[in-house]
């Protein structure tokens, strides 16, 4: 009796334990048996909510519908035939198999042999003790709701996919879709209902907006959004009633079940009957894109011509275009300019639109290169155009600017390229060019850099006065003989540096005479210009020549003399001492203006260029470092450069790529004239026969593929060079050290991003990465920099003679000489001379316009401020 009790009250306290794990295996058993039917319905339901009613015929949707119901009947009936409700001994037994040695069946049991042994009686009871302390911690058992091994597919995970994919994307009050598709007694009891949503234009960017969600009165709509409602229930209980899409003629009714329409101007849209709405529609105007030209063009030094402008549109603006047509009535009609040109069509050139960021307002530049264009530096009418996607356009106003292209300094190269002029111009022309040719050649004795290409003229003048006494010059014939004359004249331009000197000599006594003689002011910048190309192209060629004259150990030697007696001087001071020269000009101080010309033409007289001089054993291993550095950035300036033209061609593969493919066409003329000496040509060839040397006609196919391949090629030499320069770098243990090897890999990685992207053909990626390489590669220079100035301090008392210097024969920036121990010579030394003391208070001007920039480090200025204080 006491053992029947004990079970009972065990019982009681596992009653809930017992009910829970009946649910479960209840569940168990209803999620087998209906996992089939349940799958069914999402998928049902999920079409219904992506719009499969509205895709669907009528048919076709009672055809589903029907084949649907039939088979969620089938799996109703096959889960109920499978369905077993759980018993509660099964339950009990599911409990009783989660707890160690069953101790509610053994509560259930009776003691069979020894119930009137007391020590069996004894032990009998104490194991029922323990079973019962042991019942006591049963728990629910939790139900195996896994239905992987009977559905092997996953169906209903891709019926619950697409339900929430239909929640999403879709609308559920679409499941209302069903009963526009019933008949007319079924559609009565399913009563009228709408939808709609106002779809923008997809250049807007906006997004789609659900009408029924509107709550006011008034709907802001852009210019070119599309409506589209629906009508469910009976036909006719509803109607659209609008005035906005400004439809004539024949119209659907206004209570069919689908309305579709555009806004195109403001008024009312309602949706009338039961349930219905009306809104006064507020048109958002899709403005007209505008554009301006921000200034007049200018040319660099090899002839990139570069135009600023700006563009803004409402929502962006999708291309452009720039018209260049000759101002006819600006130009000086004389010589061979007299007659009437030959029609030519006006330039269009796309303009270039961002790659990446907003469109809706930009500023940017047109580049391109029209040194060879027959209006190169002539007047020109520029207009720019740019559409937004609706086509609209807007236009600018025609800009009158030069058509600034290369200029030419040699006078023999700039007669060639006047007479080249001249011949594109007007080919009747062509007598006036010859004589003028025969002239140069008659009286150009030593005009000529070598014999060569006075015979390769004397030739070309040969030939067009043999094809001018038969017939007028031919399209073709006029190309070639315009190409020919270019090509000679680039290499005499581009000769050796004394005629780059010579170039910088005359553009400094023009722009002389042009102030003393009182020009004006654009023609004194022009030639200011002129002076800076020239100027810039003479270091181009000391350079060049000094990087031939390397390892020559005489060289070496007269560049060590020498640069113990000149000013060092580098570009940056060079352009700062010009933009000096063009402030005072532009203030109308031409007397000090002359004077600083005087001063810069002494400078560069004796100018020795820092770069290769002396060999390594001159250079410290940071300026070895800082040096291997800046070539490192120039050739990863110069590979952007080269993808960017790359990217262009993908854009506009008519434009400049023809341009790069004629320059190089005319690079392999050249070679060819040069490797065939003075051979000359044969007797019916033509002029600029040797034109297409360069490369064959249809070698271009896999052209991009190959590019891209030979840019990542260069990219990777880069980048391995750039490692090789890590290894090398000094200041290690410093701040400025570390921060500068920080920036070389943060440099390195870029450079890698790059390399990658070449090879994947993804020019704009290559171009972001690269950009990111150069701003790394700076900020490494400028950390590497300040890592050799805190060594210089640190081992600015330690130097004196020790480094083999004689004192005695060394000048300091004004000219004196040092005195003993490096003591600078006395004040009277210094104002004995008008020279040195106007030395003195430039140098004083120029520490204190450093001294004022924000740019700079606040060491450096703290330094320069000492300097002013004990100066």
């Amino acid at each position: 009796m006491a053992d029947q009790t004990r079970y009972t009250e065990t019982m009681r306290r596992l009653r809930w334990p017992l009910i829970l794990t009946w649910a479960g295996m209840l569940s168990e058993r209803v999620a087998r048996a209906f996992w089939p039917l349940w799958t069914l319905l999402l998928l049902c339901a999920a079409g219904l909510m992506l719009g499969l009613g509205q895709i669907l015929s009528t048919d076709v949707l009672w055809a589903l519908a029907a084949l649907s119901g039939l088979a969620a009947l089938v799996l109703l009936a096959r889960g109920l035939w499978r369905l077993r409700i759980p018993r509660r001994e099964e339950a009990f037994r599911r409990l009783d198999g989660t707890l160690k040695g069953q101790p509610l069946q053994t509560l259930r049991d009776d003691q069979v042999m020894g119930q009137n042994d007391p020590g069996s009686a004894a032990l009998w009871a104490a194991h029922r003790d323990r079973m019962a302390r042991q019942a006591a911690s049963a728990r629910a058992v939790e139900p195996n709701l896994k239905l992987s091994t009977r559905d092997v597919f996953g169906l209903r995970y891709v019926a619950l996919m697409l339900l929430l994919a239909g929640l999403l994307f879709g609308s559920i009050w679409r499941l209302g879709d069903i009963g526009g598709a019933l008949p007319g007694s079924a559609q009565a009891a399913v009563g009228p209902s709408w939808e709609g949503w106002m779809e923008p234009p997809l250049h807007t960017g906006l997004p789609t907006v659900y009408l029924g969600d509107i709550d006011g009165e008034v709907l802001h709509a852009p210019q070119g959004a599309l409506v589209t409602l629906r009508f469910y229930g009976p036909e006719g209980r509803l109607e659209l009633a609008e005035t906005v899409s400004g439809r004539v003629g024949e119209l659907p009714s206004a209570s069919a079940p689908a309305q579709d329409f555009t806004i195109r101007q403001a008024g009312q849209l309602a949706v009338e009957g039961p349930g219905g709405r009306e809104w006064r529609v507020a048109l958002i105007p899709d403005r007209a894109p505008s554009v301006s030209i921000d200034g007049p063009g200018e040319a660099d030094v090899e002839g990139l011509f570069s135009i600023p402008f700006s563009a803004r549109d409402d929502y962006g603006v999708a291309a452009g275009k720039a018209l260049i047509s000759l101002d006819l009535a600006a130009i000086d009609r004389r010589y061979g300019l007299a007659l009437e040109p030959e029609p030519r069509a006006p330039l269009e050139i796309v303009l270039p639109m961002p790659l990446t960021g907003s469109r809706a307002d930009f500023t940017a530049a047109l580049v391109e290169d029209f040194s060879q264009h027959p209006w190169a530096n002539l007047p020109v009418t520029v207009s720019l155009t740019v559409e937004d996607a609706l086509g609209q356009s807007g236009r600018s106003e025609g800009y009158d600017m030069l058509l600034d292209a290369r200029r030419f300094f040699d006078p023999l190269a700039a007669t060639l390229i006047e007479m080249r002029r001249d011949l594109l111009w007007n080919r009747e022309n062509a007598q006036r060019v010859t004589q003028v040719l025969r002239a140069v050649r008659w009286y150009g004795e030593g005009l000529f850099p070598n014999e060569t290409i006075a015979m390769r003229l004397d030739r070309l003048i040969g030939k067009i006065e043999t094809i001018q006494r038969f017939r007028p010059l031919s399209d073709d014939q006029v190309a070639r003989v315009t190409q020919a004359l270019w090509d000679m004249a680039i290499e005499i331009e581009e000769g050796d540096l004394a005629d780059a000197r010579d170039r910088m000599e005359r553009a400094r006594q023009r722009l002389e005479e042009a102030m003393r003689n009182g020009a004006s002011d654009q023609e004194i910048a022009r030639l200011m210009q002129e002076l800076r190309d020239a100027t810039q192209d003479y270091m181009r060629q000391l350079a060049q020549q000094q990087a031939r004259e390397q390892g020559q150990q005489q060289g070496q030697q007269q560049g060590q003399q020498d640069m113990e007696n000149a000013m060092r001087m580098t570009q940056d001071d060079i352009q700062r001492m010009m933009d000096r020269i063009q402030e005072l000009m532009e203030e109308g101080r031409m007397a000090e203006a002359q004077q600083a010309l005087e001063e810069l033409q002494q400078m560069l007289e004796n100018m020795q260029m820092t770069e290769g001089q002396g060999g390594e054993g001159q250079q410290s291993p940071g300026e070895q470092a800082m040096e291997g550095l800046g070539e490192t950035l120039r050739n990863q300036q110069e590979l952007s450069d080269e993808s960017f033209r790359d990217l262009q061609d993908q854009f506009n593969p008519n434009g400049r790529s023809g341009e790069r493919n004629q320059g190089e066409s005319g690079e392999g003329q050249e070679q060819g004239q040069q490797q065939q000496g003075g051979q000359g040509q044969q007797q019916g060839e033509e002029p600029g026969q040797q034109q297409g040397q360069g490369g064959q006609p249809g070698q271009g196919g896999d052209q991009g593929s190959a590019d891209a391949e030979g840019l990542a090629e260069r990219q990777r030499a880069l980048r391995d060079e750039l490692e090789r320069q890590r290894g090398n770098l000094p200041g290690a243990g410093t701040e400025a050290g570390r921060a500068a090897r920080e920036a070389l890999e943060e440099a390195d990685r870029a450079m890698r991003g790059a390399e990658d992207a070449l090879r994947e053909g993804d020019l704009a990626e290559a171009i972001d990465e690269q950009s990111r390489a150069m701003d790394a590669l700076r900020e490494g220079m400028r950390n590497l920099g300040d890592a050799m100035a805190q060594q210089d301090r640190e081992m600015a008392g330690q130097q004196g003679e020790a480094e083999g210097d004689n004192p005695g024969q060394r000048n300091d920036p004004l000219g004196r000489n040092a005195g003993t121990n490096g003591a600078l010579g006395n004040e009277r030394e210094m104002l004995s001379d008008e020279e040195v003391r106007r030395r003195a208070q430039d140098l004083l001007d120029e520490i204190r316009r450093r001294s004022g920039e924000n740019a700079r480090t606040e060491e450096e200025r703290d330094y320069l401020r000492r300097l002013l204080d004990r100066f």
